[in-house]
């Protein structure tokens, strides 16, 4: 008589028999699943600023943002009001008075679209360009609309990561020798570093600062290399100590790989951002040259060079927009400024292959009134302005949305600051409402709680 052996059943054991295996086989892939999503999670634990698939079919690969900082006339460059002409002079809705703009305007490209005397250069782009025109945001202040463009909310005594970090912590950067996120000629006021820095995500998220002369304070070794990677080394084994306590704080970690980063860019980073190098007839078309006029010319030329190099994020600013007197004066000089280097902008990435997959955004943190403000000047609106897009993922010669006939408040596609954070997330692959960070109790996200994507816009 053989020795009784009892049965003993397992739930894996009635997974491989059932349905002909099929639920052992089920779970095999679901565990299996797991352990890949385990392996990822490790593998962006060790190096967090690795580059990462985007969780949607991406149109756009990277982000240059031109930001006119200060508020620039919608209705003086790029949006063309007759109503404006023919009411000049008249009392405007809710008071002021009508006030035409002193700079013609005529049609360019397939897509008429209107630009002023201002603009020649960009003008040229007019086909390759996607108007947003129907934008409102929620802030007449400086401060908070320049904070709220940035990171997503107004209240800058609670200060959010910038969108720059948020992109950066959702898919990583192509170049591991470069910070992923540049900002040159960050601004200084209206909220200053809050602008590029990433809040509660962790500090290797944020902005990595330039100035418009391609300087970087502390970029230069002190010493040899050797010795310096000794010193590096020596720190690094106690920040490590520290790190690995329990309850260590997060920036221990931030302040690691901050170190090692910093260490790669001494010999990147100088030589990338050394504009000399290139041919004269390259510095031409930007039209670099020292001193403030030259100030945008030579960002411009940096993000396209950073781009190229494969930085996720690059944003350039031209200061100067507010004009509550001297419009007249003040707009020509400005946009003397800007207009061949963004032009040339447009035109280097279009030759070198880069527009195919790069996302560029030009504008402000809101618009100017089409009534006066004294004798010479426009006060600011938040109802509705208009910025425009180029490049990855964009329609070209595209308007989308508008404002009402005399450029005061956007009555067609109407699009807050979240829908435009929405949108430029979508176009780089990401579903605005599942990037967030758990934070102080709660799931946070670029768009907080708003936020609708604009696909009228996509190509």
């Amino acid at each position: 008589m053989s020795e009784y052996k009892p049965l003993i059943t397992t739930r894996r054991n009635v997974l491989r028999a059932a349905g002909a295996g099929f639920g052992h086989l089920a779970l095999a892939g679901l565990l299996g699943s797991i352990a890949k999503k385990a392996a990822a999670a490790e593998l962006n634990a060790l190096n967090p600023l690795a580059p990462k698939r985007p969780p949607l079919p991406a149109k756009a690969k990277r982000i240059i943002f031109l930001f006119q900082e200060g508020a620039m006339s919608s209705v003086d460059t790029f949006e063309y009001k007759p109503e404006l002409e023919k009411r000049n002079g008249k009392s405007g809705p809710g008071g002021g008075t009508i006030t035409a703009s002193k700079f013609k305007f005529k049609q360019y490209g397939n897509s008429g679209a209107w630009f002023s005397e201002l603009m020649p250069n960009i003008a040229k782009h007019a086909d390759d360009l996607c108007f947003i025109r129907g934008l409102y945001t929620d802030t007449p202040a400086h401060p908070q609309a320049v904070v709220q463009l940035h990171t997503g909310s107004a209240n800058a005594s609670l200060t959010r990561p910038s969108m720059g970090s948020w992109l950066l912590y959702g898919l990583g950067t192509e170049n591991q020798d470069l910070p992923g996120y540049v900002t040159i000629n960050p601004p200084v006021a209206f909220g200053g570093a809050s602008n590029y820095g990433s809040a509660f995500l962790p500090a290797y998220y944020q902005g990595t600062a330039i100035s418009d002369a391609g300087g970087m304070p502390n970029i230069a070794a002190a010493t040899s290399k050797e010795l310096e990677r000794e010193q590096i080394d020596l720190i690094q084994d106690l920040n490590h100590e520290v790190a690995a306590n329990p309850g260590a704080p997060e920036a221990v970690d931030g302040v690691i790989k901050s170190y090692e980063l910093g260490f790669r860019m001494q010999d990147s980073v100088p030589a990338l951002l050394d504009i000399s190098k290139e041919p004269q007839h390259v510095l031409d078309a930007y039209g670099v040259k020292p001193g403030l006029d030259g100030s945008f010319a030579r960002q411009c030329l940096m993000a396209r060079r950073l781009s190229e190099a494969g930085v996720r994020f690059v944003e350039i600013r031209q200061p100067g927009w507010d004009h509550h007197t001297n419009l007249h004066n003040g707009l020509i000089e400005q946009n003397r400024r800007i207009d061949q280097p963004t032009a040339a902008l447009l035109e280097d990435l279009k030759q070198r292959g880069l527009l195919e997959d790069t996302l560029v955004l030009f504008g402000s943190e809101f618009g100017r009134l089409p009534t006066s403000q004294g004798a010479d000047g426009r006060d600011h609106n938040i109802t509705g302005y208009a910025m425009f897009l180029t490049g990855a993922g964009v329609k070209k010669g595209f308007s989308y949305g508008g404002t009402d006939e005399l450029g005061m408040a956007a009555v067609d596609g109407r699009m807050h600051i979240n829908d435009l954070h929405a949108t430029l997330l979508g176009l780089m692959g990401i579903d605005h409402e599942q990037l967030t960070y758990r934070y102080a109790g709660r799931d946070f996200r670029l768009t907080n709680v708003a936020g609708v994507v604009q696909r009228q816009v996509f190509a």
